[in-house]
C-alpha cells in the first residue's frame, strides 16, 4: 500500500501496520485525509505476511497501531485473527489501536469488544466532531451522537480506553449553539477518558471548503473559536480526562486534566479573549501544516 497513511499524534513511537487504505465511510465534508484513497481491506493472508515481515524489522516493538481510517469496521472474526497474529508477532507488545467509528464499535458485542481487549486492543480512536445531530448530519458524518456515546461508553465499560475528538467550529455561525451545548451533553454522557479539541480548516478540495468559498458555511472568527472553546469546557462534568487541544490547527495550545484543572484553562482562555489578541473579523492565519 504505497498511498498516505495517517495516525493520532499520541501514536508518534508506534509500530505502524497500515492493514487497511482509505476511509470505509470517507463521506465528511471537512475531511481531506483518504479523499482520492480508494477504500482497500487487505485479506488476511495479507496482513499476516505484512505483520511477520514487520517483526522481522521490529520485533520488539511494545506499542502498535493498526491503521487506515476505521480498522474496527472490519468484522469481529477478522479483527481477532488479526490480533492473535500481532501477539504471536511480537510478544514485548503491550497494546494495539486503532481508529473507530461509533457506528462499527456498536456492531461488536460487550463479549466481543472484552475479547478484542484480552488480545490487547487498547485505544479506541473515534473523532465524534459534535454532539449535535444537526452538525453531524450537515457534514455528513454518518453518525448520530446517540450511537457514538453508546459505543463509546461500551466499550469503555469492557476495559477499553475512548480517545475522542472534537472539532471546534464545525457548526459554523448557524449552528454554533447547539454544537456547543450537544458536544458538552454528548462528552458529559460518554466520559472519554482522552479527549482532543481541534479547529475545524476547511481544505481545498473538500465539500466544506466549497461552502466557505460560496457563503454558504460561516467559518467562526478566532474570537469566536476560542470562545467556542471556553463554553464547551464551562459546560463539561468529566470525572478523569487527559484533555488536550496542541493540534496545529488550535488558536492557542492547552493540555490539562479534567475536572481538576477546569478552573485554570478557564481563567487562562478568559484572559485571552478579554486581551485584545484574538481577529474578531476572519478566521486568523491559517496553520503552516496539519
Amino acid at each position: 500500500m504505497n498511498n498516505p497513511l495517517f495516525r493520532p499524534p499520541a501514536e508518534a513511537n508506534s509500530l505502524i501496520l497500515q492493514i487497511d487504505q482509505g476511509c470505509p465511510h470517507n463521506r465528511c465534508t471537512f475531511c481531506g485525509m483518504y479523499r482520492r484513497v480508494p477504500y482497500q481491506r487487505m485479506p488476511l493472508e495479507g496482513v499476516e505476511k505484512l505483520v511477520r515481515q514487520r517483526a522481522h524489522e521490529s520485533g520488539h516493538a511494545r506499542r502498535i497501531f493498526l491503521a487506515d481510517g476505521d480498522v474496527m469496521s472490519r468484522p469481529f472474526g477478522e479483527l481477532e485473527a488479526i490480533l492473535t497474529t500481532v501477539n504471536a508477532s511480537f510478544p514485548r507488545a503491550t497494546r494495539v489501536s486503532v481508529y473507530a467509528n461509533g457506528s462499527s464499535i456498536a456492531k461488536k458485542t460487550d463479549g466481543q469488544l472484552a475479547a478484542l481487549k484480552a488480545l490487547k486492543l487498547h485505544t479506541l480512536y473515534m473523532g465524534m466532531e459534535s454532539g449535535s445531530d444537526d452538525v453531524l448530519q450537515a457534514c455528513s458524518k454518518g453518525e448520530t451522537a446517540g450511537t457514538m456515546i453508546e459505543a463509546g461508553a461500551r466499550a469503555q465499560a469492557t476495559g477499553l480506553r475512548m480517545s475522542v475528538m472534537i472539532l471546534l467550529g464545525l457548526g459554523g455561525q448557524a449552528r454554533r449553539r447547539d454544537h456547543v451545548q450537544e458536544t458538552a451533553n454528548a462528552l458529559n454522557a460518554m466520559q472519554p477518558r482522552l479527549l482532543s479539541a481541534l479547529r475545524v480548516v476547511p481544505i481545498e478540495g473538500t465539500p466544506l471548503y466549497a461552502s466557505v468559498q460560496s457563503g454558504e458555511f460561516g467559518e467562526l472568527t478566532e474570537w469566536q473559536t476560542v470562545r467556542e472553546l471556553r463554553d464547551i469546557i464551562a459546560r463539561l462534568e468529566l470525572t478523569s480526562t487527559v484533555f488536550r487541544a496542541n493540534h496545529s490547527s488550535n488558536v492557542i495550545p492547552i493540555e490539562a486534566r479534567l475536572p481538576r484543572d477546569t478552573a485554570r484553562i478557564l481563567a487562562e482562555l478568559d484572559a485571552i479573549l478579554d486581551s485584545n489578541q484574538l481577529d474578531r473579523e476572519t478566521p486568523g492565519p491559517r496553520p503552516l501544516w496539519l
